[in-house]
């Protein structure tokens, strides 16, 4: 199970009346170290405007940690949730380097870099693959 959700937040949701706020807390609570993460490489963006995007590139401490920000990521309805939030937009590699731009940003040259195919395998490393 990805997310643990409260009885309330169930019913909401059953009613048609889950808004991204209460969605977010869930994540937020759910997944801590997939939250940690993604706040870092927002807080980042926002933090240095000049740079092109914010990162976060630690390596999750163990396959728990890795999969609370794989579930994150690879959820359409958690990433949307959490790029709202946090105003940017996401990209990924490998298996723990988040990336955050800005939404005005994206489809440019250096996001077009980031989401390559040669970005991808330039970021590779025999302690990588098996994340």
């Amino acid at each position: 199970m990805s997310l643990d959700v409260p009885t309330h937040a169930l019913a909401a949701a059953e009613r048609g009346d889950l808004d991204d706020a209460e969605f977010v807390v869930i994540v937020r609570d759910s997944l801590p170290y997939a939250w940690h993460a993604i706040a870092a490489a927002a807080d980042d963006r926002w933090a240095r405007p000049a740079a092109p995007y914010g990162m976060h590139d630690e390596p999750p401490p163990s396959d728990r940690e890795r999969g609370q920000l794989l579930r994150a990521l690879a959820s359409s309805a958690i990433r949307g949730a959490l790029e709202r939030h946090f105003g940017v937009v996401l990209a990924f590699q490998n298996c723990h380097k988040v990336a955050a731009f800005v939404p005005a940003d994206v489809d440019g040259p250096t996001w077009h870099a980031f989401i390559s195919p040669r970005s991808q395998v330039l970021n590779q490393s025999p302690e990588m693959r098996d994340c």
